[in-house]
């Protein structure tokens, strides 16, 4: 068995049990026969990019869910070798840990300068944004409503409405954003 079939063939099985599914329930999912699902699970096939395709489709998972290796058990980052996603006049977003389908959320760094406002929609239903203030002070207003946080102070709240992050202070504002998913 190849590294490729090795993962492809764990990560099927871990999916198909996560969502108790028998080898016949995601045979009529996918329109893959059970026998070739069997084989796949066991590593005994080279699944073709078609058939990985109607199995991610038919579990409603994203195709490279059933591609990807295992995650570390230890990932160490080192902010000073990030490199923002958004870098613009007032504000940098730094992306920690990117979306897994898995644990369905992804953080990043957040660094505001004195003065500025980050603006942001109001994400798909369900979301949960969390953060916590490292640097400065933050006024946030979600809807209408106003909060004020300090340096180790933390917010949870259902981002599915706009919401805007405001540095009314003299230093950097500098927080952890957390995103979760449903």
């Amino acid at each position: 068995m190849n590294d490729l079939n090795e993962v492809i063939s764990k990560n099927l099985k871990i999916i198909r049990k996560r969502k108790d599914l028998s080898l016949d329930a995601l045979s009529n999912l996918t329109g893959v026969s059970k026998s070739m699902l069997g084989q796949i699970e066991r590593g005994e096939v080279n699944p073709t990019i078609s058939t990985i395709l109607k199995i991610s489709n038919g579990l409603k998972v994203s195709f490279t869910s059933l591609l990807k290796n295992e995650k570390p058990e230890i990932d160490l980052i080192h902010f000073e070798e990030l490199t923002p996603v958004f870098e613009g006049e007032c504000h940098k977003l730094y992306p920690i840990i990117p979306f897994d389908d898995e644990n369905r959320f992804e953080t990043y760094i957040v660094e505001i300068k004195p003065g500025h406002k980050y603006y942001s929609e109001g994400h798909v239903k369900g979301t949960e944004e969390i953060i916590t203030v490292f640097e400065g002070e933050l006024a946030l207003k979600i809807g209408e409503i106003d909060y004020f946080l300090k340096k180790n102070d933390t917010i949870r709240f259902n981002a599915n409405k706009s919401h805007v992050y405001e540095n009314k202070g003299s230093k950097l504002t500098k927080l952890n954003l957390i995103l979760h998913y449903e």
